[in-house]
């Protein structure tokens, strides 16, 4: 199901070197997703034009207002509901050709479904309604069903009350339970629709550690959530506002910009792979673009006055480089290559899109001022150091 090939280093496409049967390079790949609901008050575009990528375990927050796709995207990417347009790739799969049968099939062995209000069968003890999966996917035999049931109770600690009725558990037992149901295929994913919406605090934070250890064991988790306490300590965050996702290193960028402008900026993101040692930009080269790291990390180089080049700096996930020269004018400054180790992964935007964004935010652009004033003295004083490339 989850078949892969290796591609050979250097192609420039993705960091894991994974690619599927349907030409994904992700885990998860939503492509130009469209879901519009008809209504008698007119159509309504939940998603619009979405593209989304998720790699093998990763923990994803998705947030957003009310209103704003959170919910429709998860139904999209596990198949409860279909795309008005677009395609959703999981794997070797593509969501959208499976049939009503296949579609409940494959999510059974693929995706374990965590809802807010639980959904367990309240005719079943608590034990019967983790072993439903199992039974309905035909995995295990009908022994083994009943051991591996009651050994995930005890994963989630409630392993004790297994022959109760739902009903004679409290809301943060049933969640366990519901999380023990999920994972009774042992599926390489979760995904989770505002599983502590209905938890007291020290309740949820109980669940969201049980994820942070599930993650820690190799699962991916895609997880709606209203709480921006606790989507801060996923791996990742992708925000929906109106439909739309606005990229997640913007919003780190640019705190003062508003929604829209994010919007916009985000529909203008041009996103690039680099193989380890690839050269991204130049010193002296003509000035590219803004970028932002999103995997992996990048080496600032500049040439000393020996002509050895320098390494004067490194930089991580959600750090930007680029910003000298747009704002500033004049050729490169110095040289960013992709690390030899990781290779590296940017969103850039164009000199046009980067001007307009400061343009209506001056808060912005005094920021980057100070960040610019401060790397141009790096880079002079980097040109006498010792590191050398």
């Amino acid at each position: 199901m989850f078949g892969r090939k290796r591609r050979p280093k250097g192609t420039g496409e993705g960091l894991t070197g994974i690619r599927y049967r349907n030409g994904n390079d992700h885990l998860i790949e939503c492509r130009q997703l469209v879901k519009t609901y008809h209504t008698t008050a007119g159509d309504f575009p939940a998603l619009k034009e979405i593209d989304l990528q998720v790699d093998g375990g990763e923990f994803v927050a998705v947030i957003g207002k009310s209103g704003s796709g959170k919910s429709t995207l998860v139904n999209m990417i596990t198949g409860i509901d279909r795309p008005t347009a677009g395609e959703v790739l999981v794997g070797d799969t593509s969501v959208g050709t499976l049939s009503e049968g296949q579609l409940a099939q494959w999510r059974g062995r693929t995706i374990g479904v965590i809802f807010q209000f639980f959904q367990l069968l309240p005719t079943l003890t608590v034990v019967e309604n983790v072993m439903l999966p199992m039974d309905f996917c035909h995995m295990y035999t009908m022994r083994e069903r009943r051991e591996r049931a009651m050994h995930l109770l005890e994963q989630v600690d409630v392993a004790d009350h297994a022959h109760k009725l739902p009903s004679a558990v409290s809301g943060g037992q049933q969640q366990r339970v519901a999380i023990a149901r999920a994972l009774a295929n042992d599926p390489p994913i979760l995904a989770a629709d505002e599983p502590t919406g209905n938890l007291d605090s020290k309740t949820a934070d109980s669940v969201f550690k049980l994820f942070e250890g599930l993650v820690a064991e190799g699962k991916t988790i895609l997880m709606v959530t209203h709480d921006r306490d606790l989507s801060r300590r996923a791996s990742r965050t992708v925000m929906l506002s109106d439909g739309e996702i606005i990229e997640e290193f913007l919003i780190e960028t640019f705190p003062a910009l508003t929604d829209q402008q994010l919007i916009q900026a985000t529909r203008n993101l041009q996103r690039q792979a680099y193989a380890p040692g690839a050269i991204i930009l130049r010193e002296g080269g003509p000035p590219g673009s803004f970028y932002i790291v999103t995997k992996g990390q990048v080496e600032v180089l500049v040439e000393a006055s020996d002509g050895d080049r320098m390494v004067v700096a490194r930089m991580d996930r959600g750090q930007y480089f680029g910003e000298i020269e747009l704002l500033r004018g004049g050729a490169n400054l110095a040289t960013i290559r992709a690390d030899w180790d990781t290779g590296a992964e940017v969103v850039a935007l164009e000199a046009d899109t980067f001007t307009s964004l400061l343009d209506g935010s001056q808060s912005t652009r005094e920021a980057l001022e100070r960040v610019v004033h401060q790397r141009i003295i790096e880079n002079e004083n980097g040109r006498n150091g010792v590191h050398h490339a």
